[in-house]
């Protein structure tokens, strides 16, 4: 809701300088180029999504998923003890990390969510430690295939969407030990605090 004020607000203000300054013809050629330029970015990201989740689709179908999902399970039981005792959830955790991995951040979304779901079972409203680990792991996920930016660069007309990698693998592993390390220090002191 507070969002829809927000748009709202930089509308008629926009409206209102152009009205000021003499220049509203200006404001609704940027506004009616920016709706086509939108539309034009979602097909194009449309289309590169479809793709991504094909291939995902495929993966699953040869068993490539299933056996990265399997080469995951042994961390993520050091790292989720719990959650990893009930094998439907660490098969959803398994799926949403090696989705992440592979830069599928649209398809890797659900599988979190049930992961989430089940993890927050006798939670009691209040999110465990293990339950806060999984969001920070499906949010400062690693990528080895960031399929999502390459999309959006390859539809903003970069020739080479994936010259990127270096930087993405850097950064992804970087934002994965900060987070871990985040994660283990707030849980000992809420521990401490007890």
């Amino acid at each position: 809701m507070a969002m829809a004020w927000v748009w709202t607000g930089m509308v008629v203000l926009s409206l209102v300088f152009g009205l000021l300054t003499g220049s509203l013809d200006a404001v609704a050629n940027a506004a009616l180029e920016g709706a086509r330029s939108a539309i034009d970015l979602s097909i194009s990201m449309a289309g590169i999504l479809c793709l991504w989740s094909g291939v995902m689709e495929i993966m699953s179908a040869c068993g490539l998923s299933a056996s990265l999902a399997r080469a995951f399970r042994p961390l993520l039981r050091r790292l989720l003890p719990n959650a990893c005792r009930d094998q439907e959830t660490l098969a959803a955790i398994s799926a949403n990390v090696s989705a992440n991995l592979l830069g599928l951040g649209n398809a890797a979304t659900p599988l979190g969510i049930r992961a989430a779901q089940r993890m927050a079972r006798g939670c009691g409203g209040t999110a465990s430690d293990e339950l806060c680990l999984l969001v920070v792991l499906n949010t400062a996920s690693i990528q080895l295939i960031p399929a999502t930016i390459a999309s959006v660069r390859s539809a903003a007309g970069c020739r080479t969407p994936f010259d990127i990698l270096p930087a993405v693998w850097l950064a992804s592993v970087l934002s994965v030990v900060a987070g871990l390390t985040a994660a283990r220090l707030l849980s000992r002191m809420g521990r401490n605090r007890l």
